[in-house]
């Protein structure tokens, strides 16, 4: 019997078929919308998280100031190479400290220029950001005490001044600096943020701080943990050791702020995750109009055929059936707008993370959802049309024109 009635709910649809096509229009794009959107949102989230693992995840870093509505002033003051000596030697579990200094200036070589950043450090920043070099060889003892001015330049300051011609040994005006390649580091590509990571050239601390910074303080410090230790533990550590050297009296907030990387991915995953869960909520009320799109097409359908439906309850036909039948017509309408709608919304989904260039991670819970709801949508808002239809009187109905 449930065969019949799906036989006869495929005979209406096909009867009209453009104006069907038109019907679950509105859940075939509330479908592929909710599914691009999620599946885009899941390939931002694993590349953010990619990114994060590649500087690892026991790194912290030290700031002066705090960050956001009523906390301190990030006009307090730097650190000194004095802190970083002494969160070096009195915090346990660190595998590298490292101060650092930033600038931005134009390198220069044999007519070739180029604007980058310009990071001044010490030796154990490579270990700390977990970078590897390529070629030639990172600071040594004295030049990070700033005896010579040196240099180690990212994968993309290499190509935009040398191109093809080996840069170890050559000499490269950075600002007012003249400094000689002594390695050259391996390509990390773009930051979570989105940052050419490439784009930078590295110089001893002290050669930065008395030819470019202008001043022996320190903006930020970058900490890395050795394995196994517990970056929270750390945190507290550097915190207490802080809060000591820079006489801040119990009660006051910090002027300083210890950002833990793994603190730091949470936030920018749930950022992303929260960014995925609203367009896909927008994107659902497509669906909501598709399944009013099937119901205003079911009652023009019952109105259509009154007479048909009269006719089958004069001869026999239980209201049940007759409810069956137009109910089984709406959810095959939107079942099969679903199942465009996946096959839609991974397409363009696959073809926007290409351009992208994020993954393609598809989520089968999502999909799975994305499909009941459809059916859901067609048996909810079927069901008042098939109702309609089955209470029709078959007098009435048989007198309609």
């Amino acid at each position: 019997m449930f065969l019949e009635t799906v036989k006869l709910a495929l005979r209406a649809i096909t009867r009209n078929l453009l104006r069907s096509f038109l019907t679950v229009l509105g859940v075939v794009i509330g479908v592929a919308a909710v599914i691009a959107m999620v599946t885009i949102g899941n390939g931002t989230t694993a590349q953010v998280t990619a990114q994060i693992s590649k500087l690892g995840t026991n790194m912290l870093f030290v700031r002066p100031g705090q960050f956001g509505p009523g906390r301190a002033s990030t006009d307090a003051k730097k650190f000194s190479e004095r802190d970083v000596d002494a969160i070096r030697n009195q915090v346990a579990g660190l595998q590298a400290v490292a101060g650092v200094d930033q600038s931005t200036a134009t390198a220069i070589f044999s007519g070739q220029s180029h604007s980058t950043s310009v990071v001044g450090t010490v030796s154990d920043y490579l270990i700390a950001q977990n970078w590897t070099i390529g070629e030639g060889r990172g600071f040594s003892s004295s030049e990070d005490r700033g005896a010579q001015a040196v240099c180690m330049l990212g994968a993309t300051v290499r190509q935009e001044l040398f191109g093809s011609t080996p840069p170890l040994g050559k000499s490269v005006r950075v600002g007012a600096v003249a400094c000689t390649v002594i390695g050259l580091l391996e390509k990390k590509g773009q930051s979570g943020m989105g940052n050419d990571q490439d784009d930078v050239i590295l110089m001893p601390l002290k050669v930065f701080q008395r030819r470019i910074g202008g001043s022996n303080t320190i903006p930020s410090i970058v900490l890395s943990a050795r394995d196994g230790v517990s970056t929270q533990k750390i945190q507290a550590s550097v915190e207490r050791l802080l809060r000591e050297r820079r006489k801040i009296v119990a009660g006051r907030k910090d002027d300083f702020s210890v950002n833990d990387m793994t603190q730091m991915a949470s936030t920018l995953t749930g950022t992303t995750t929260l960014m995925t869960g609203l367009l896909s909520a927008v994107a659902a009320v497509s669906l909501l109009v598709g399944g009013i799109g099937i119901m205003n097409i079911m009652l023009v359908s019952v109105t259509e055929r009154t007479r048909e439906i009269g006719t089958r309850l004069a001869i026999g036909a239980l209201e049940g059936q007759v409810l069956m039948q137009f109910l089984v017509e709406a959810v095959t309408l939107s079942v099969f707008g679903g199942v465009v709608g996946i096959l839609l919304g991974l397409a363009l989904a696959y073809g926007a993370t290409s351009l992208m260039h994020l993954p393609f991670v598809t989520s089968p819970s999502i999909i799975l959802i994305a499909f009941l709801f459809s059916a859901a949508i067609g048996m909810v808002f079927g069901y008042f049309p098939a109702r309609s239809a089955a209470r029709l009187n078959p007098i009435d109905a048989l007198r309609h024109e």
